[in-house]
């Protein structure tokens, strides 16, 4: 069983619970692969095909600000039988059925392949905050939490949690091609709803830094622990560890080639 099994199966737990207990639950089934999930999105998708940008006078609809609270994990298997190929599950009210309003908001991505391993990880935790690569729509990050907005123009065009669940996984799927199937959960029902997630994404959390800390240790990096808590992509210091790691990378190789001399 892979460390992220249970959690896997919690989820689907807590979706079952969702309907249970009267809430809206919709779900939409998708084609696979990257190019059949882009074709005919309204919005484009990849790299730089947005600004990253989308102001408060320009903005449709807010989803999980600080005040509306959210809740935002990744996790993967390499049980696919885990994880509905292309399943997106909503909970809540839609995109386009919002205007003006602020939504709490939870997003979980599950991936699962046969080959998937630790060297994925970072991948996948990385790829929920996608800053630019989604025409119309942006995310504000912070440790665990998804705050997004999006724009006027991207909601009269058709984009709604459909259209944004395609475009994650088209993105997962090219970013880390042993991905065999993918399941996407979107929670906007209500603040406690969300706040149900956290439970869950605490234990994630913690598996995640130490599957981090011992990639880094089978690179020959003994790297302290990150205090802040930030997904590598948004931290303000990345460039400061980006410049620590080179710089043992560089130790490193003068070490090696010292003793070789």
């Amino acid at each position: 069983m892979a460390v992220f099994d249970v959690y896997i199966k919690k989820v689907a737990e807590y979706i079952e619970a969702m309907q249970a207990s009267g809430r809206q639950v919709r779900t939409f089934d998708c084609p696979s692969g990257p190019e059949r999930l882009l074709n005919g999105l309204p919005v484009r998708v990849g790299p730089g095909a947005g600004s990253g940008i989308v102001l408060r006078g320009d903005t449709f609809a807010e989803l999980g600000s600080p005040e509306a609270g959210s809740c935002a994990f990744p996790l993967w298997t390499n049980n696919t039988s885990l994880v509905k190929d292309c399943r997106i599950t909503l909970i809540g009210p839609d995109i386009l059925e919002s205007k003006g309003a602020s939504l709490p908001f939870g997003q979980i991505i599950m991936a699962a392949g046969e080959k998937l391993s630790e060297k994925e990880h970072s991948v996948f935790d990385e790829s929920q905050y996608i800053s630019d690569q989604i025409e119309g729509y942006m995310v504000k990050s912070t440790p665990g939490r998804m705050w997004t907005r999006i724009s006027n123009d991207a909601a009269e065009r058709g984009f709604g949690f459909e259209a944004l669940g395609k475009a994650l996984m088209a993105i997962y799927k090219s970013h880390a091609p042993h991905v065999e199937a993918m399941e996407v959960v979107f929670v906007t029902s209500g603040k406690e709803d969300v706040g149900r997630l956290d439970e869950i994404a605490e234990q994630v959390k913690k598996i995640s830094k130490d599957i981090v800390r011992e990639t880094w240790l089978a690179r020959g990096y003994d790297i302290l622990e990150c205090t802040l808590g930030w997904d590598c992509g948004s931290c303000p210091d990345k460039a400061v560890c980006d410049d620590i790691k080179t710089v043992l990378k560089v130790r490193k190789k003068k070490a090696v080639d010292t003793e070789t001399a």
